[in-house]
């Protein structure tokens, strides 16, 4: 098993992807996941289902996600119900998987264990 623990994802900032970027092959994909407990490749895109304690706190994180993501302009799919949240990330620009998406679920990690 290779490890990323020494790259800090959450401190790092998304870069546009452009002049040449090309999606993370599937073997890449597992390989970084394998430090993002929960999150999972399904369909193109990296995702991880969250679960709260009342839709409260459901739109809370939401709105915290909302907030971040606009200031990286690297935006997820979020699906909200009355207790849980599904995070799904890809790069639209690639069509597929970036360093981008896995730099946005290390800061959705970090805001959960801040809560």
């Amino acid at each position: 098993m290779t490890t990323h623990t020494s790259i800090n994802y959450a401190a790092r900032k998304c870069v546009p992807c452009e002049g040449g970027v090309k999606p993370m092959s599937d073997a890449e994909i597992a390989e970084k996941l394998e430090d993002f407990a929960g999150w999972r490749y399904i369909n193109g895109a990296i995702e991880k289902e969250f679960t709260f304690k009342d839709y409260y706190q459901t739109i809370a994180f939401v709105n915290a996600v909302a907030w971040f993501t606009h200031i990286e302009n690297h935006h997820p799919e979020l699906v909200a119900g009355y207790k849980t949240c599904t995070v799904r990330y890809s790069t639209h620009a690639i069509k597929g998987v970036s360093d981008n998406d896995f730099i946005c679920a290390a800061k959705v990690n970090a805001l959960v264990r801040a809560l």
